[in-house]
């Protein structure tokens, strides 16, 4: 009368899907340097705490009797974890059955998976390896006739992105599926020369345009970090699980919870005196703007996202007081803080991440404005432009703006939301204008300057003259900024901002309308 039979086949089942691709294919995968994707799962989640979902999945082999005689587990593992505590939603490929390809479960088995994340408001981590869900080749035969096209899981992938954070880790080659998983994630990361992503791998390069080309030339991190596909790349596996933790540290669970603040450690009221001459005399000379960002916000609580592309922006999360906040700063050093569209597009999306999980924003400004030539204008960077300031003028999450130098053209006037109150602060070496002067005169003043005896000596007057009257000081007579600041006080400053905007953080899913 019991069911110990049944019992037994079940753990039979387990331990043949625990087999993944076998003996000789999971050798293989670890030849080439990665982890299988059960090992990838406990290396992410804390130890004991995945509970998968969808383990008896597969392609089964039965005797004449109809008793199962083998099982290829589906490629897809799946199913709940905690990470620090936090559960979260944890799905993997295998690339040890059929290279991560599509088996007829995966499918499903993804659908399942991002529903799940969004309907338990659980953050989601993707371990990508391989084709993720797409087709094949091969299904042609198998299944006797070709398919339209179409992604029945992506509808849940749009709405994770406006409701769960989504961590996506490239860990091998990742095509198609895959690669779109990878790019539609909050956060993303690969890992250096064992991980590519590309639309196509190699062969079908070969045959459809005919350039031949390595994983790695074709796709390689060095190329997705530096065009944004990608936000960050890292030497190793355990390193890539270890950012996907810190980056979730940050984040509610949805967004119908708010950032959780951690146990206040750092100073609020410390000051640091080298700040005080972190800003060089002269607006054309660079300086390095992460020391400053790191020096404000609590100890080494800055996480920078995308350093390697759009360089005038920086971006990351960090923490003031315990509180997380999204930090955006202008780096003089790259490009003297004017905005490519790579830099335009970096800012946009970060606000867009501040504004879905309710994190308070400092902006650090240092800027000249949209980026000027001819390869400028052929990059549409006006376009780029002004969606950085609908994304501005449509966040609703309290926002502080610190000028520590320059603040000109039109990134400058989307530094803050102008029709709302906000924090803002400028350090004594600030200036700003609707252009920088070194680029204004020749425009405002061109007949008087043309019309000298010395065009050159006029030129000087005319500078000397405007400039006397760009002290940041004479526009806090007007009322023009709200307050000049000692930057030995902006820690003090932000730090209360954030216990001020703590309470004014409202939970639940962002709403605005297009954008040019």
């Amino acid at each position: 009368m019991s069911w110990q039979p049944e019992v037994d086949e079940l753990a039979y089942r387990r331990k043949l899907a625990a087999r993944m691709g076998g003996t000789e294919k999971v050798d293989r995968h670890r030849r080439s340097g990665k982890l299988t994707v059960r090992e990838r799962v406990d290396a992410i989640a804390d130890p004991g705490s995945f509970r998968e979902v969808g383990g008896l999945s597969g392609s089964g082999r039965y005797d004449s009797n109809g008793r199962l005689v083998d099982l290829v587990p589906s490629n897809l593992v799946m199913g709940r974890a905690r990470v620090d505590g936090r559960p979260v939603v944890v799905v993997g490929d295998d690339f040890t059955v059929r290279g991560g390809a599509n088996d007829g479960a995966v499918g499903d088995k993804l659908v399942h998976a991002e529903k799940m994340a969004h309907d338990l408001r659980l953050p989601m981590i993707r371990l990508v390896d391989g084709t993720g869900g797409g087709g094949s080749v091969r299904n042609i035969e198998i299944k006797g006739h070709t398919l339209i096209p179409t992604m029945k899981v992506w509808q849940h992938v749009v709405d994770n992105m406006a409701t769960v954070p989504v961590v996506s880790l490239a860990l091998g080659s990742v095509a198609g599926m895959g690669a779109a998983r990878v790019a539609s994630s909050h956060y993303s990361v690969m890992v250096k020369e064992t991980s590519q992503l590309f639309n196509e791998g190699p062969p079908s390069v070969v045959a459809r345009v005919g350039q031949t080309l390595t994983k790695n030339e074709l796709g390689g991190s060095q190329i997705h970090t530096r065009n944004g596909v990608v936000d960050d790349e890292v030497p190793t596996e355990q390193e890539a699980f270890a950012r996907a933790r810190r980056f979730l540290s940050y984040l509610p669970a949805s967004v119908h919870e708010l950032p959780p603040r951690a146990e206040p450690y750092d100073d609020p009221e410390r000051r640091d005196d080298w700040l005080l001459s972190a800003i060089p005399r002269g607006n054309g000379t660079d300086y390095p703007i992460r020391p400053i960002v790191q020096a404000l916000v609590d100890s080494d609580s800055f996480f920078e996202m995308g350093r390697q592309w759009g360089g005038a922006v920086v971006t990351g999360l960090a923490r003031l007081d315990g509180w997380p906040v999204a930090v955006i700063a202008s780096d003089p050093a790259c490009d003297g803080g004017s905005w490519d569209r790579d830099a335009a597009d970096k800012f946009t999306r970060f606000v867009d991440l501040a504004q879905t999980f309710h994190l308070p924003v400092v902006h650090l400004v240092d800027t000249v404005g949209l980026q000027v030539g001819i390869e400028a204008e052929q990059a549409g960077i006006m376009r780029y432009g002004v969606r950085a300031l609908a994304a501005v003028y449509q966040a609703t999450v309290p926002w502080c703006s610190v000028i520590v130098r320059r603040a000109y053209g039109v990134s400058a006037a989307g530094h803050q939301h102008m029709g709302r109150f906000n924090f803002r602060y400028a350090w004594p070496s600030a200036n700003w204008g609707a252009l920088p002067i070194e680029g204004g005169l020749e425009v405002a003043y061109k007949a008087e300057i043309e019309g000298a005896d010395d065009p050159v000596q006029k030129r000087a007057e005319i500078e000397q003259r405007v400039r006397s009257l760009t002290s940041p000081f004479r526009s806090a007579e007007a009322f023009v900024i709200e307050d000049i600041i000692d930057p030995r006080d902006t820690r003090p400053l932000l730090c209360e901002f954030a216990n001020l905007a703590a309470p004014l953080r409202e939970p639940g899913p962002s709403r605005f309308g297009i954008r040019p």
